[in-house]
């Protein structure tokens, strides 16, 4: 009696085939979660001179008061993200540099009720698959 082993080369060939599809599916949307990942670390970077802002907007009693120069805060540039800046208002801007996947992400503070709330807003028309899901409108 001829017993049969193994795989049949069709068996193979449809593996084969599923495992093909398989990765042409996930493989754009890993690297679509890498490019997001490296623009996340912007806003992470951002946490610090938001911190500035509010100490600097308690300290002087408005968000009006809040500028680049009385808070304090030195951005600098790291890998995947510009130095980030502090304007008028404690307006913070934070532009990731990742090539073609960039953003820039602007977190503008509000006072309510003696504490801040954040707006996070981005340019209009940016791929909203490069942004991290806090700052999606």
């Amino acid at each position: 009696m001829n017993t049969q082993r193994g795989f049949t080369l069709i068996e193979l060939m449809i593996v084969i085939a599923i495992v093909g599809i398989l990765t042409s599916i996930a493989l754009p949307l890993y690297l679509d979660y890498v490019r997001r990942t490296k623009n996340s670390e912007c806003l992470n970077i951002a946490a610090a001179a938001k911190l500035s802002v509010a100490e600097t907007a308690q300290d002087r009693g408005s968000l009006a008061l809040v500028s680049a120069t009385n808070t304090g805060y030195v951005g600098t540039a790291t890998e995947y993200c510009a130095p980030v800046q502090i304007a008028s208002g404690g307006i913070i801007t934070a532009q990731t540099t990742t090539g073609s996947g960039s953003v820039t992400f602007t977190l503008r503070p509000t006072s309510n009720q003696g504490r801040l709330q954040w707006n996070c807003s981005i340019p209009a028309g940016t791929s909203l698959v490069l942004v991290p899901a806090e700052c999606r409108p």
